[in-house]
């Protein structure tokens, strides 16, 4: 049953295409169930040239019930790809989960605190220093016990050019806590649409990074979800290439149907929130 939990919409002003588009092509692609996740807005409207303004929320969960009322045989899950703060945990818990009835909420850490400022993940770590503080606050949100699933953990191989001992140290550390905390790693497809690179240990995607899912592979109780993080509708369910490395690598599809049993409460989505 093919199921695709992140995709997004134009309002993240990177993406084309609104709920509705994105669930048409689910349909004729046989999805059960469709995940709409844009870029959450802050409401100091930070970064507000890759995500929706806080202002269009009311818009977005519109065309979500739209979109479930056109689709009915579709299971559209209302969603957000958060970038981490602690300080907007209250804004996440108490009015994304809890006012405005968000099914689920993913972490996609796109910026982290280095070097006295905010960092892009996907172009400037380029230091062991900067690798390490990207892990630190990837790992901080999984203990945050917010999200269901990390969006694309690997996706420092954008930017830091190495395969090396920090590398892998700093993959050891995200798929042993994300084996311990119960919390699912997502393999990207987005990253397997992206131009192939030249890195200095040869050409690869910029992510999904292969030998960071070999090491997850190791790790006892680590669950995966693969999506396709589609920024058009067309690439909805285009998840193939990515399926192969479950098989490849050995890796354990995680079990996200609870969110779509609609008797459930949405403060209960992730079975990580359990304190």
């Amino acid at each position: 049953m093919l199921k695709d939990y992140h995709t997004h919409t134009f309002r993240c002003q990177h993406a084309v295409g609104d709920v509705s588009n994105y669930a048409a092509v689910a349909v004729q692609r046989g999805l059960k169930v469709l995940g709409v996740t844009d870029h959450n807005p802050f409401p100091d409207n930070r970064w507000h040239n890759i995500r929706m303004q806080y202002e269009e929320l009311n818009q977005y969960e519109q065309a979500i019930d739209l979109a479930r009322q056109t689709y009915p045989g579709l299971t559209i899950l209302k969603g957000m790809e958060c970038d981490y703060d602690r300080d907007l945990l209250p804004f996440y818990r108490e009015e994304l989960l809890g006012k405005r009835n968000y099914d689920f909420l993913i972490a996609g850490i796109h910026y982290f605190p280095a070097n006295g400022s905010w960092t892009g993940a996907h172009s400037y770590i380029k230091t062991p220093e900067e690798l390490t503080a990207y892990t630190d606050y990837l790992l901080e949100a999984m203990m945050s016990r917010v999200f269901t699933f990390i969006a694309h953990p690997d996706l420092f191989g954008s930017s830091y050019p190495f395969w090396d001992e920090h590398a892998i140290a700093c993959s050891h550390r995200i798929c042993a806590a994300a084996a311990a905390l119960q919390i699912p790693l997502e393999i990207n497809a987005h990253g397997l649409r992206k131009k192939p690179r030249e890195y200095p240990q040869g050409t690869r995607y910029p992510y999904p990074l292969l030998p960071f899912w070999e090491i997850a592979a190791g790790y006892n109780g680590l669950t995966v979800v693969v999506n396709s993080d589609a920024h058009q509708p067309e690439d909805v369910g285009a998840i193939a290439q990515a399926l192969t490395l479950v098989e490849k690598y050995g890796l354990k599809l995680a079990d996200l149907s609870s969110l779509e049993d609609p008797s459930r409460s949405s403060l209960a989505a992730s079975p990580l929130r359990n304190e």
